[in-house]
């Protein structure tokens, strides 16, 4: 089973639905005949610069400062209860195409699950950006990947048409936000639903296999 996940790295209810599915893969029989693929969507696809993620949240809701403190204490409750440790404070939005090139490419030597893993954690719970040459590199060192290797990847245009092919897909599918899970292409589950959800999605999944 292929289960198509597309995420964005700065969406917090990315990180708390990849907890959730591997929740539900911890007790699914047939774990071992599951593979994740990340797809890329950008949940702010034009923007140009980075900014304080509360200033963005303020303008893009039309949300007051302490709305969007609540907001996001809210977000972090939810995670802490997936064992997430989110500190919102001081994140930073900006571009993440380079980011999911990176991602895209990481999956071509094995390491697209630790890397995108390393970049949730840096961002979400170290308040570390994930936009410049300079972040990737370091979140891509924290998991054993070449340096080099990383700049010359971020250098080129490398998985640009990936990355596009990605969110053209999930323009055809309809999918309007994220995350959004896509079991063999069959059966989707949109948002961070509970854990029931996906058990129960992935039970139905494997029995149209059968």
């Amino acid at each position: 089973m292929i289960i198509d996940v597309w995420s964005d790295v700065v969406c917090p209810w990315c990180f708390i639905g990849k907890r959730r599915l591997e929740a539900a893969l911890s007790t699914f029989a047939h774990k071992d005949e599951v593979t994740i693929r990340h797809r890329a969507f950008q949940l702010q696809p034009d923007i140009k610069s980075t900014i304080p993620t509360s200033a963005l949240l303020s303008e893009k809701y039309n949300l007051n400062p302490s709305a969007v403190k609540e907001m996001q204490t809210n977000v972090c409750a939810i995670a802490d209860g997936e064992g997430l440790c989110y500190d919102l404070d001081e994140t930073l939005s900006g571009n993440t195409f380079d980011a999911h090139r990176l991602l895209l490419w990481a999956a071509t030597i094995g390491k697209q699950e630790e890397l995108l893993e390393a970049m949730y954690s840096a961002y979400f719970e170290k308040s570390k950006a994930l936009f410049s040459h300079t972040d990737l590199v370091s979140v891509a060192l924290s998991v054993d990947i070449d340096a080099d290797v990383v700049e010359d990847i971020l250098l080129s245009t490398k998985f640009t048409d990936e990355v596009m092919a990605d969110q053209n897909l999930a323009v055809q599918l309809g999918i309007t936000g994220v995350p959004f899970f896509v079991m063999d292409m069959k059966f989707g589950i949109s948002g961070a639903q509970p854990l029931e959800a996906f058990t129960k999605t992935l039970e139905e999944a494997y029995l149209t296999r059968t």
